[in-house]
């Protein structure tokens, strides 16, 4: 059996093929390397540059490879840039999934994991929000994943393979071995973002909107360590294969941290006082997202090893040390 990671290129794809690498799992990257990096990818792993979107050079890999197994992470993710270039989500993040799952489907793949995300919820009525919550999405990018969970319902529904979609909130943090972390160019999270202006590799940063029905007016996030996220997909990935039926969960700790919180974490453990502009608020981001992660808990017996946010952000850290000397050495 061999898995495709989708993606792998890039920042959560990465840690993926690393876990499915030390699990002994015999793995194929197909990245098209718009925001990820080949060097990203262990060389133990086989990359493809290709676009998911084109079945002429993703059917053969997985006739090749004799893949069992898709994790589909490839795809667009920032919020406000959705909002300006909509087309441009519903192709990459919608369009091409559908020419992915059909690919997997004439090559019989059995197993496919999704990388969905919060943003299909909105701005919850409650929080922690659980997954059988109302979907109102406030982005093009919460509807473009919207559209793929419902495209992978019907389509397993019709051709008989088995799914996971996994709901992610805020990833951060890196592998504490050093083997990956969030390379992106132009990042937007916000500790990447964070972690860069302690690092004197940004003059300072901002915060989007002080005015939100919070303690503290800034928006609250559910953060959780990339490494517990992978985790979760690697059980997603057995639960699948031992039989388990489809899946739709959440990916969380269920602790929300504040703007403000999270930027004064940032500080505390670099020991780095930045300067913190305040900025209007972006389009479609909602005040509060925080996961119920009950369901993943009980079903796949997901355990967070790492969530501690004062961890998150010393990963995060070293990892952007870790560029500048790769930076350096280049």
């Amino acid at each position: 059996m061999s898995v495709l990671v989708t993606g792998g290129a890039g920042y959560i794809g990465s840690h993926m093929v690393w876990r499915l690498l030390d699990a002994g799992e015999e793995v194929t990257v197909i990245d098209c390397l718009s925001t990820g990096h080949d060097w990203a990818v262990p060389p133990e792993a086989n990359l493809v540059v290709a676009d998911i979107g084109d079945q002429e050079s993703v059917q053969p890999v997985l006739k090749e490879r004799g893949v069992d197994a898709v994790i589909h992470f490839a795809g667009s993710i920032i919020v406000p840039e959705s909002v300006s270039d909509p087309l441009g989500y519903y192709l990459n993040n919608t369009v091409k999934s559908r020419a992915l799952l059909e690919a997997c489907v004439n090559c019989g793949v059995k197993h496919f994991i999704f990388s969905s995300t919060a943003a299909v919820y909105g701005t919850p009525e409650r929080a922690p929000v659980s997954e059988d919550a109302d979907l109102h999405p406030e982005s093009p990018y919460g509807n473009s994943k919207l559209m793929t969970e419902l495209m992978l319902r019907d389509a397993s529904a019709a051709h008989g393979f088995s799914y996971a979609v996994l709901r992610y909130f805020n990833v951060a943090g890196a592998d504490s071995k050093g083997r990956a972390g969030q390379s992106t160019r132009n990042a937007t999270h916000l500790i990447k973002v964070a972690t860069q202006a302690a690092l004197g590799k940004r003059d300072g940063m901002e915060v989007y909107g002080q005015d939100y029905p919070t303690p503290d007016g800034t928006c609250i996030r559910d953060y959780i360590h990339v490494s517990d996220l992978v985790e979760a997909h690697y059980l997603a990935l057995e639960h699948l294969r031992a039989g388990g039926g489809n899946l739709v969960a959440n990916c969380g700790y269920g602790q929300g941290y504040s703007v403000l919180e999270v930027i004064d974490a940032v500080k505390k453990v670099s020991g780095v006082d930045f300067a913190v502009r305040e900025a209007d608020r972006r389009p479609g981001d909602p005040a509060t997202i925080v996961a119920d992660p009950a369901k993943i808990k009980a079903q796949l017996g997901w355990t967070p090893r790492h969530d501690d946010l004062s961890e998150i952000v010393r990963d995060a850290l070293d990892w952007e040390r870790s560029l500048e000397r790769r930076n350096t050495q280049q």
